[in-house]
């Protein structure tokens, strides 16, 4: 059937269901859908349905799978559209946006999804259990039709597992979470200053001995550490990274791993001190430390790391950090001040840029963008006074800046810099405050244009992200209550455009999510304690049942 006639049948069969009313809203759909229309109707279906899916897309045949049966719904593939109950077809002309689908429920118990991408039919897959009811032995849907699409194409959750490990089986539970909320981007922090989480074969110490630590257990050596959790793993091996890149990208979710330059490098440090700018000198391991980014070898040596990474995620992004860089390392150290006089780099600020630049241009090479957060433009953007001065050289093109602190003229910089930008302001995206930091409503509120923003920018803002930091998850209670509900509120901020926003009535459609993660235990203890702030400040807090309950 040509693609014409396709469109006249659509349109035919929704014009035989009666009228609609434009009620997005009473769709219990998150996150929000950018249209909508429902209809008084509601069809029932047989548990048994007849599906055709797009050959495009017949990778995904097994995870519609698992999700229709999820939801009651025994799958059967055909290779007839004509006669399927759930047609997901890819249709490229519907939309600009790659990320686009249509979903439609007709009186004649025919389902259909139009999409540009197999992402969008795993979007509109998404969209369709939230509706779905079961009803006896049977299914039952309402009349509707949705034309959806994505308002940012970076929507992502960054897990840190330096500061504590959750391991393979948790990390599949949240990014099935990701998927049903239509969140793109799998953010993994894996490496800082507690633990390097990614086996490298070419420098196995990086596990033997900078896997063994977390933000709990610091303080511990490595023999303190043997002796109290012998039988502990704390690092993924490629292969377990493989797996979860596979089942992530299953969902319709790239990775974008994080491997930490030239600060939080206290882990590979302690297993390779002669890569630290103070470690070196001293013959073992300082907390804290940094690269010595003027060291050949040590150039060498996070090339190779890259190199294994590369081969690992094919995201083609990775995410180097550059946060937080204590520069006094760098000034105590008498061959990178010689090193700095004889290239002419004026300030450790340069110094930093100059390294960043050298491996950009590296991953350009090998067909990968740089992203990290945003001190790697140079810029002293907490006021720290060991920061002397700031730089004069400037990041490579292509480099995706990740703002996460600092005034917004900084988002402004760097856009008329020509980089694009992902905004992951912490005073609204940092999941490791506490409720009362940062209450459900106020992620709500989040926007990624900041309204100082130029309208002729707004297309370099390329999404948001929110951050799971680890220094107190030791648990996955902790880890649970921090993330869950809010992360259906960054979901929204991501997908659903500002002026189709309302937190009450979002209060109202995120009940059924709420209720499918009290049933999987994520909103169903409270812990003891609560994290403030960024000062990491400790207030003991009530017992309290539920997980919502003072949102």
């Amino acid at each position: 059937m040509s693609t014409r006639l396709n469109f006249l049948v659509y349109l035919f069969l929704f014009s035989a269901t009666g009228l609609f009313a434009n009620d997005r809203d009473g769709l219990p759909i998150v996150p929000k859908p950018q249209q909508g229309t429902i209809a008084e109707t509601y069809i029932t279906f047989d548990n048994e349905w007849e599906v055709y899916i797009d050959p495009e897309a017949k990778e995904a045949s097994d995870y519609v799978t698992s999700v229709l049966k999820e939801c009651g719904v025994q799958a059967r593939f055909t290779a007839r559209k004509n006669s399927a109950d759930l047609i997901l077809d890819i249709q490229q002309k519907i939309s600009k946006n790659r990320e686009a689908y249509h979903l439609s429920v007709y009186k004649n118990r025919k389902i259909r999804v139009l999409a540009v991408s197999r992402n969008g039919l795993l979007y509109a897959l998404q969209s369709l259990r939230q509706i779905i009811s079961r009803s006896g032995n049977g299914i039952t849907l309402p009349v509707c039709r949705i034309m959806d699409e994505p308002a940012f194409p970076w929507r992502a959750f960054m897990l840190d597992e330096s500061r504590h490990f959750q391991g393979m089986e948790t990390v599949k539970k949240l990014l099935d979470e990701m998927s049903y909320l239509k969140m793109n981007i799998f953010h993994w922090h894996l490496v800082d200053d507690p633990g390097w989480r990614i086996e490298i074969k070419k420098y196995p110490e990086l596990t033997a001995i900078g896997s063994k630590r977390d933000f709990s257990h610091r303080d511990l050596t490595l023999e303190q550490w043997n002796k109290q959790f012998p039988e502990r793993k704390m690092h993924y091996s490629q292969d377990e990274i493989r797996e979860i890149v596979r089942y992530a990208g299953e969902r319709g979710i790239q990775v974008v791993p994080e491997i930490e330059v030239p600060g939080h490098a206290s882990a590979s440090i302690a297993a390779y001190p002669w890569l630290g700018a103070s470690s070196k000198l001293q013959g073992s391991g300082i907390w804290g430390d940094l690269y010595d980014v003027t060291d050949p070898k040590v150039e060498a040596f996070i090339r190779d790391v890259l190199d294994e990474v590369i081969t690992l995620f094919p995201s083609k992004i990775i995410h180097i950090g550059g946060d937080e860089a204590n520069y006094t390392h760098w000034e105590n150290n008498p061959q990178i001040i010689q090193f700095m006089e004889d290239t002419g780099i004026p300030t450790f600020a340069d110094l930093q840029v100059w390294s960043i630049n050298r491996f950009s241009k590296y991953l350009e090479s090998k067909g990968v963008r740089m992203m990290g957060w945003n001190e790697i433009t140079g810029d002293n953007i907490r006021g720290e006074a060991h920061l002397k001065a700031s730089q004069s050289e400037k990041l490579a093109e292509g480099t995706l800046v990740h703002f996460w602190d600092g005034d917004i003229i900084l988002i402004n910089k760097a856009i008329d810099e020509g980089y694009d930008v992902v905004n992951s302001n912490r005073h609204y995206t940092y999941l490791d405050y506490s409720y009362e930091v940062t209450p459900l409503e106020k992620a709500y509120s989040f926007h990624p244009l900041p309204e100082e923003l130029a309208k002729e920018k707004a297309s370099k803002i390329t999404g948001l992200g929110c951050q799971m930091w680890g220094e107190y998850t030791p648990d996955l209670t902790r880890l649970y209550y921090q993330t869950f509900p809010r992360i259906a509120a960054y979901a929204e901020c991501g997908w659903t455009k500002a002026e189709n926003k309302n937190y009450d009535e979002f209060r109202n459609r995120v009940k059924n999510t709420e209720h499918r993660w009290r049933k999987m235990g994520y909103l169903n203890q409270q812990p003891a304690y609560s994290v403030q702030d960024d000062t990491f400040t400790l207030r003991q807090l009530p017992s309290q049942s539920g997980g919502t309950g003072s949102f």
